[in-house]
């Protein structure tokens, strides 16, 4: 197992976003977390990634252990330098002044400085043809679509091999939807382990193996991707049916 979640409450201030929830991923699995707004999603991705909350100060309890290790105390740096781990954030938080290629660029802070980057490089932009058109452009001026192209690159050039993800498909027209989910897909197929937050549950599910269905902090249901599609309850609520 890499990830394991057990029994995570998460409060901020008088707050609980988190009553207890456990779930867990394996080596090369696509899982996905889906629910409405609100149901803790991105606190269980901060909580993870170890990030410091943007709200008030965050208390928390229960595990979190990555290849059998607690990360509960690990140092948000660690957890990209050390583990691998890599966030795509809600709303991209691209740097808009710098190019392309400087975000790219700017990723890569923690490694090995004498590594030849440029076959990385090359790449993200065969993963992302438009990136590469757009390499010396200022990435404020890029598309929505486009930005969270940037988005997953610039999460790539850590060097990760665990890849978490908000909202990804958020604000993109249906042909850059799809085409990033194709590509997610070529990325674990490559051996790339993925944990996803989409509202889109339909899409994500078609994508991931296995989900979690969380509502108002706690976890619902859990199955295989064709177990959550064909829930009455999870599609009546999630999938307009």
């Amino acid at each position: 197992m890499l990830l394991s979640v057990e029994n995570l409450i998460v409060k901020y201030g008088n707050i609980q976003a988190l009553h207890g929830i456990s779930f867990n991923v394996d080596q090369g699995e696509i899982v996905t977390l889906i629910g409405a707004n609100g149901a803790g999603k991105t606190t269980s991705l901060y909580s993870i990634t170890r990030l410091p909350p943007p709200e008030a100060p965050k208390v928390i309890s229960g595990e979190i252990k990555y290849k059998g290790e607690s990360i509960l105390t690990t140092a948000p740096d660690s957890v990209v330098k050390d583990l691998k781990c890599a966030l795509v954030p809600e709303g991209r938080h691209i740097f808009g002044n710098l190019t392309v290629m400087e975000n790219l660029v700017l990723a890569t802070y923690s490694r090995d400085k004498n590594t030849d980057f440029e076959p990385e490089y090359e790449r993200i932009f065969s993963l992302f043809p438009r990136l590469k058109e757009r390499r010396e452009q200022r990435s404020e001026s890029l598309s929505g679509g486009e930005q969270q192209m940037l988005a997953v690159g610039r999460a790539l050039m850590t060097g990760c091999d665990f890849l978490l993800l908000d909202e990804p498909s958020m604000g993109l027209a249906p042909v850059l939807k799809y085409e990033l989910f194709r590509t997610l897909k070529q990325l674990n197929e490559e051996g790339m382990t993925i944990l996803l937050i989409e509202q889109n549950a339909n899409l994500a599910l078609h994508l991931a193996s296995r989900g979690y269905v969380l509502d108002t902090g706690k976890i619902v249901a859990e199955g295989t991707s064709a177990e959550l599609l064909g829930n009455p309850e999870v599609k009546k609520a999630y999938l307009g049916g």
